[in-house]
């Protein structure tokens, strides 16, 4: 019998499952936003990999089609409307749910702020460069504060709509940085020493996502870290997580070659 997982993907660690799943033979269904997130996958008759923003009625139709054995949420821990959509897809649908997720990291000497908004409210009372570290999604928000463009620096992933979105909105492109983390630490203090950043917006992306070392190079330039605080919620981490697929799928061939020897 086929074992299926249904993998909301959209991080370093979903690769990481989908790997170790296929190695299980458990034919692994990624969802993940962007061509880019798909390329990052190898070809693997275990691994199916779909390119789809979903909504509740999609998801549901999915997981009837699919009927996964279990649906894991790997999705960034910023990804609140996704985490839960998927929620109520399975609550609905009746389908076991497991959450994936980054544990929070210590971040002494931020300044915590809750949403974007405030973030922005907070920048408009400051003066001096600022380098953002928080994607494309939220560039619009940030056109709200006065003198944007020759104040900020932004740094987004190398697609095209990034880049279009990035100009559309008036920054410059000589402050607009297209590469793919996560960062170390001596590329971030090279970044943030370039532009002179004075403050740095930054979520809590988790130590695969590379905050520690952008916390640590906000240190080493004087630059304050400004940090948009996470949507509460728990889960267990990668670690933990590959534990209990391979006592839950790992193991099956052995255990059914025990029953048959009995």
């Amino acid at each position: 019998m086929t074992r299926k997982v249904w993998l909301i993907a959209g991080t370093i660690e979903g690769r990481k499952i989908a790997d170790a799943l296929a190695a299980m033979q458990v034919d692994v269904y990624v969802s993940v936003a962007t061509a880019y997130g798909a390329s990052l996958y190898p070809e693997d008759p275990h691994i199916h990999v779909q390119v789809k923003r979903m909504t509740l009625e999609d998801m549901i139709q999915f997981l009837q089609e699919v009927q996964p054995d279990l649906v894991l949420d790997s999705s960034h821990p910023y990804a609140v409307v996704v985490t839960e959509t998927v929620q109520e897809a399975c609550r609905l649908a009746g389908y076991p749910y497991k959450r994936m997720l980054r544990p929070a990291s210590p971040h002494p000497d931020c300044i915590s702020v809750k949403d974007f908004p405030e973030a922005i409210e907070f920048l408009s009372a400051t003066e001096g460069p600022i380098f953002l570290t928080t994607g494309s999604k939220n560039l619009k928000d940030f056109t709200k504060l006065p003198d944007y463009a020759e104040r900020i620096t932004c740094r987004i992933l190398p697609l095209r709509d990034s880049l279009d979105n990035a100009l559309t909105l008036g920054y410059k492109p000589g402050q607009i940085i297209c590469m793919q983390g996560p960062f170390d630490k001596a590329l971030n203090v090279a970044m943030f020493r370039r532009c002179g950043a004075k403050y740095i917006v930054s979520k809590d992306s988790g130590t695969a996502g590379g905050f520690a070392d952008k916390l640590e190079a906000a240190a080493e330039v004087g630059a304050r870290l400004i940090l948009i605080d996470r949507n509460p919620e728990t889960g267990e981490d990668l670690e933990q997580v590959l534990a209990e697929l391979n006592a839950t799928f790992g193991n099956e061939d052995h255990k059914e070659s025990d029953h048959a020897e009995s």
